[in-house]
């Protein structure tokens, strides 16, 4: 048996205990992983003969989770949401703002949606890059008083119309020019800060500034229609291209720089004020990433590396024809022979962020929805075993300190409940499915159980008060019976207290729905592929009236931070 410390945290993994076999297995590990051990807390390896030990330690974890994060509630409302006169909502003023509402509405978390660079679709679930930070979101006036900017650069700039919706082709045509202005003045002054961070950030930060530098260079086309020699990532022709397009590598470098300091800071006002960041861990990454092209055999591609399958989910809720996402599917086999390496990095660069980890499409882990690449709607698409166990036990033993939250919502099965019970992961509870005819009882607040979520909503779902419109007649009517909604009250508020009151650990609603605002407010449409991700709150909508209000509920249902 082998231990990476004199102390053993946390039993590690399951693998053979016979000799010669085992030591060649524990090796590889050693390889892979003792360098990041090296530069993280004490963590250890240990061979076990049988699951068992590992799923009772699991199920522990889950019920020390759960007692770690109390009786608490938070608001989901994404960065790009916020307002600001630049077109998006960013890292600024107003996101520290919005902490300052969270702390007096007596709230204890803050959930965001994935915050990486953005490509055509604008969603932050296609990001360029699994652990980049997204350009958009830097802060202008932040760079201003640093002297990075002068305000007349920042005007010049069209930056939308209306400041109630992202101008995504306004970003697309004007930021990175005005970020470069920051970049030249930059670069130089902040050289050794800049270094220590590209130390830090070695394992994704040189293909990802590479990468961008690429789609620069080649207009924005996809890496898979690149040419040959670095599409395929020829050694000779990386090297050539990093020299050739030394300057965009610079300044792709410098805006992640930009971008951490000012995440950083954030986040520890934000801890300062007693809130914490949940954060959106998407199952898949996209296609055209830095991610796929820099690592294609950890992808089900061909020889061409184009994808053989690609990732979706079936017809459902949400659309007749199912969600054909597009992304690539992975090479579970390849990835477990290497003990999950991959997914310990990406998980590594997303504790970077985050308090508190959602695992989008928990489903996908127990069986996903393999779609044949260049089907047009996901009906064609057929269930895949996923890694299970295999990749949850490595996960939650690498990083015995992050809590994750499993997004347990679609089809599930009760393989998919087996599967988030070993590994002692709190589900979602999901409000505006608890009243369906055909029945959705667990979602009901009087079936809930402490060890989970509650939510009035995920980012996929329209506002309470447009749901109290659109829904079925006998959804909405069951729901005023359940919860005795009045008008004294308010419908809304009515479903908020239900959600609120009930024993679910954590609460979490949609700013929207404390606002009481209707579909236009809507933050995506599955199965819609334009008009997403665009909403965005107006200066003045945030009052201390409110705040009062939200926090009078939350002491009232005993979820004020302790």
């Amino acid at each position: 048996m082998f231990k990476a410390a004199k102390t053993v945290d946390f039993l590690f993994l399951t693998y053979y205990t016979d000799g010669s076999k085992q030591r060649k297995r524990l090796s590889s590990l050693i390889r892979l992983y003792f360098p990041l051990y090296l530069s993280r807390r004490s963590v250890s390896f240990s061979a076990l003969r049988t699951e068992r030990p590992i799923n009772f330690l699991c199920r522990r974890r889950a019920a020390e989770w759960m007692m770690a994060m109390q009786r608490s509630s938070g608001i989901l409302m994404p960065v790009f949401s916020l307002p600001s006169p630049y077109g998006i909502g960013t890292l600024g003023q107003a996101a520290w703002d919005f902490i300052d509402f969270l702390k007096a509405a007596g709230q204890s978390w803050w959930q965001i949606l994935p915050v990486g660079p953005t490509g055509y679709g604008d969603s932050p679930y296609q990001s360029f890059s699994a652990y980049a930070g997204n350009p958009y979101l830097i802060d202008l006036d932040l760079l201003r008083q640093d002297g990075l900017l002068t305000q007349p650069e920042i005007d010049s700039a069209f930056w939308g119309a209306d400041p109630s919706r992202v101008d995504y082709g306004a970003l697309y045509q004007n930021r990175l020019t005005v970020l470069s202005a920051a970049c030249c003045r930059g670069w130089q002054r902040d050289a050794g800060a800049v270094a220590r961070f590209s130390a830090e950030n070695q394992g994704w930060l040189p293909d990802y500034a590479l990468f961008m530098a690429l789609k620069r260079r080649f207009g924005g086309r996809p890496w898979q229609s690149w040419p040959e020699d670095i599409r395929l990532r020829r050694p000779e022709a990386v090297e050539r291209y990093r020299r050739l397009l030394a300057a965009d590598v610079e300044l792709f470098t410098y805006l992640q720089f930009l971008f951490f300091r000012q995440w950083d800071d954030l986040r520890a006002y934000a801890a300062g004020q007693g809130v914490r960041i949940i954060g959106d861990l998407p199952i898949y990454v996209a296609m055209d990433s830095a991610d796929v092209w820099a690592a294609p055999s950890s992808f089900q591609l061909d020889e061409n590396l184009v994808p053989k399958e690609v990732a979706g989910v079936p017809p459902d809720y949400f659309s007749a024809d199912g969600q054909l996402w597009g992304n690539p599917l992975y090479n579970w086999d390849a990835m477990k022979a290497d003990g999950f390496g991959w997914w310990i990095r990406r998980v590594d660069g997303a504790r970077r962020l985050y308090d508190l980890l959602r695992l989008d499409h928990f489903r996908g882990f127990e069986r996903y929805w393999a779609i044949p690449y260049g089907d047009t709607t996901a009906r064609g698409g057929h269930w895949v075993a996923g890694p299970g166990m295999d990749l949850l036990r490595v996960l939650t033993g690498w990083f015995p300190d992050i809590r994750f939250i499993a997004e347990d919502l679609g089809q599930l099965t009760p393989e998919v409940h087996a599967l988030r019970d070993a590994a002692g992961l709190p589900g979602m509870k999901v409000l505006e499915f608890a009243f369906a005819p055909e029945g959705a009882g667990d979602y009901l607040p009087h079936n809930h159980i402490p060890g989970c979520a509650c939510y009035t909503g995920t980012h996929d779902n329209t506002p309470l008060a447009a749901w109290l419109q659109e829904a079925d007649p006998a959804e909405t009517a069951m729901a005023r019976a359940y919860l005795g909604l009045n008008a004294e009250e308010g419908p809304v508020w009515g479903i908020l207290r239900g959600g609120m009151s009930s024993v679910a650990e954590l609460f979490v609603a949609q700013l929207q729905d404390y606002l009481e605002l209707g579909a236009d407010s809507r933050v995506n449409t599955p199965g819609v592929a334009e008009g997403n991700w665009q909403w965005r709150l107006l200066p003045g909508q945030l009052t201390d009236t409110l705040a009062e209000k939200i926090y009078a509920m939350t002491k009232r249902c005993g979820r004020l931070p302790k």
